[in-house]
């Protein structure tokens, strides 16, 4: 008993500093992008989809404290799929969960040991798989969107990657329609939250969340910096480095992909992914 009231003080005491102290950083900016990119219509039913990482977690609350406020009904459902975590991991997710009062639906795959003997991009292959499983399992409890905690800065580095790994323009988009599973959409409602406040919000509470709960990492069957994560990494420093001279580069990469202008460009592929250049209209 002493130990539910004290996990409900708790938190309440995260909720309240959602409200207040990172109401502009987080809050203001997590409903600014649900507005700016339409993410939520009345009827929805959302799968909020929770790794255990600082970004999901702090999604969930948003969503919780929007509800809150939100002048049309939507329903939340917080999903969290164990593609074969350690016990350690698992319960560090429930537990967090009980903290934060986040009512959570776990339910178990077998991606880590579907993917263990993979040599050639595991990570992209269980991505990809990680994906599949929350749609299927979205679509069966009624869901018709997934939510995915990534942020400002996850975006920025796509756009960065696309660029010098990728030679392309391109960038994380805040929704997109499934596919593969009719009337299924994935929205991403953190596309304006910095990482920056995310860690502040996280360590201002004292919270502790999954880092990496990949079980390749941990049992040295595949190298922690892989090359994928290795290039975010170089981007991640590479504009933090340039930020620091020019406080206006981080959002100057942002609104690049949003002043895009046909004219000026080479080439360019239409949505039907017909490939058309410059030339074709300069002669």
């Amino acid at each position: 008993m002493q130990d539910c009231k004290q996990s409900q003080e708790f938190s309440a005491a995260v909720e309240e500093s959602i409200r207040k102290r990172f109401h502009r950083q987080l809050f203001s900016k997590f409903a600014k992008g649900i507005v700016q990119y339409n993410l939520l219509s009345p009827g929805d039913k959302v799968a909020v989809c929770i790794s255990g990482g600082k970004d999901s977690m702090v999604m969930a609350k948003l969503f919780q404290e929007l509800r809150r406020h939100n002048k049309f009904e939507f329903e939340l459902v917080f999903l969290v799929m164990d593609p074969g975590y350690n016990e350690a991991n698992r319960n560090k997710i429930v537990r967090n969960a009980q903290l934060l009062n986040v009512p959570i639906q776990i339910f178990d795959t077998d991606i880590f040991s579907n993917v263990v003997h993979i040599e050639k991009s595991p990570c992209y292959i269980c991505a990809r798989m990680r994906r599949g499983h929350l749609y299927s399992k979205a679509k069966e409890l009624g869901c018709n969107k997934i939510a995915l905690g990534h942020h400002y800065d996850d975006v920025i580095e796509t756009i960065v990657m696309g660029m010098l790994y990728g030679a392309q323009i391109q960038t994380m988009m805040p929704k997109l329609k499934s596919t593969n599973f009719e009337g299924m959409e994935l929205i991403r409602p953190m596309y304006l939250v910095r990482e920056k406040d995310i860690m502040a919000w996280r360590d201002y509470n004292s919270l502790e969340f999954l880092q990496c709960a990949c079980k390749f990492t941990h049992d040295n069957a595949v190298v922690n910096d892989t090359e994928s994560s290795s290039k975010r990494k170089k981007v991640k420093e590479l504009i933090a480095m340039l930020a620091k001279s020019d406080p206006e580069i981080e959002q100057n990469i942002f609104k690049s992909v949003e002043n895009v202008n046909l004219s000026t460009v080479i080439a360019y592929k239409d949505k039907g992914g017909i490939r058309h250049n410059f030339v074709e209209e300069y002669e």
